[in-house]
C-alpha cells in the first residue's frame, strides 16, 4: 500500500487560483485527490480547473470542484461551500490554507486597517475553515489540515509586522488546534516556506537593484525554492504517511534558517 497517496482523498485548497495555492492542487490532483478549489478570481480558478482534469486520473478526473470567494469580505460562504462540497464529493479529508496578503510597510504607515485585513485572510479565515471542516457532518474519518505559514514567523525581517504576526499567529493557533481536534482524529501543522519562486516572486526579486537580488538569493544555501517544494510537503501531510505527526512547523526553505 502507498502511504504516500492521496487516492480516494477531498482535499480543499484555499488560493488556488495563483501561486503555491494553484500548485499545490494540481500536485494533489496528480496523487488521486478530488480537489476543491477555493479562491478570488473565477477566471483563473476555471483555468486551474481544466488543468487539473489534464493531469488527474480516472478515479478523479471531472470531479473537482471550484467557488470563488473572497476570504476577506465572504467568510460566512465557506460553511455553504463546504456543505455543497461534501454533498457532491462526500466528506473531507484535508484542507491546505494557502491563501495570503501581504504588505511590505514600515510600521509608520501601516494602518488599523491594514493589519485587519491581512490577519482575516492570512489566519482567521483559515481558522474559520477549520472551524466549519472540522465538524461532524463535515469531515472524513481521517482528517489532515494544513496551513501555510511563512519562515517571518520564526525569524525577523524588516517591513512585515502585520505578515509576519498572521502567519506566527498561524504556528501559535495551530498546536493548540492540533491538541483540540486530536479526539477527531484530526492532525493539525503548518509548513513554512522561504523564498518561494511563484510568478508574483519572480516579479518582485526582478524589480530589485541587482545587488539586492543576489543578496537575496545567496542567503538559501540551495537556492531559492520551488511551489512544488512546498507541495510535496504538503502531500506529505495529507497522505497516510504522516498520521503520526500534528502540531508542528515543517520549514522548507533550502537551509535559509540553519545559518
Amino acid at each position: 500500500m502507498d502511504r504516500f497517496t492521496l487516492l480516494n482523498k477531498n482535499i480543499v485548497v484555499t488560493g488556488a487560483s495563483s501561486g503555491i495555492g494553484k500548485v499545490c492542487a494540481i500536485e494533489c490532483a496528480k496523487m488521486g485527490a478530488k480537489i476543491v478549489l477555493l479562491g478570488r478570481n473565477n477566471e483563473r480558478l476555471l483555468e486551474v480547473y481544466d488543468e487539473l482534469n489534464e493531469v488527474s486520473n480516472d478515479n478523479s478526473k471531472g470531479k473537482h470542484l471550484y467557488y470563488s470567494i473572497d476570504l476577506l469580505d465572504d467568510l460566512p460562504s465557506l460553511a455553504t461551500i463546504i456543505d455543497e462540497a461534501v454533498i457532491k464529493l462526500g466528506k473531507i479529508d484535508g484542507f491546505i490554507h494557502a491563501a495570503g496578503i501581504e504588505k511590505t510597510l514600515p510600521i509608520s504607515v501601516m494602518k488599523e486597517s491594514d493589519y485587519g485585513n491581512i490577519l482575516r485572510v492570512n489566519t482567521i479565515s483559515g481558522f474559520d475553515l477549520a472551524k466549519v471542516v472540522s465538524k461532524k457532518k463535515n469531515i472524513a474519518q481521517k482528517g489532515s489540515f494544513v496551513f501555510v505559514s511563512s519562515i517571518t514567523a520564526v525569524i525577523g525581517r524588516a517591513g512585515v509586522v502585520g505578515y509576519a504576526a498572521s502567519k506566527g499567529a498561524l504556528v501559535a493557533g495551530a498546536k493548540s488546534m492540533a491538541l483540540e481536534l486530536a479526539s477527531k482524529n484530526i492532525n493539525v501543522n503548518c509548513i513554512s516556506p522561504g523564498t518561494i519562486l511563484t510568478p508574483m516572486m519572480i516579479r518582485y526579486l526582478d524589480s530589485l537593484p541587482e545587488e539586492e537580488k543576489l543578496k537575496r538569493i545567496e542567503g538559501f544555501p540551495l537556492g531559492l525554492g520551488n511551489p512544488k517544494d512546498v507541495a510535496n510537503s504538503a502531500i506529505f501531510l495529507l497522505s497516510d504517511a504522516s498520521k503520526w505527526i500534528t502540531g508542528q512547523n515543517i520549514i522548507v526553505d533550502g537551509g535559509y534558517t540553519a545559518r
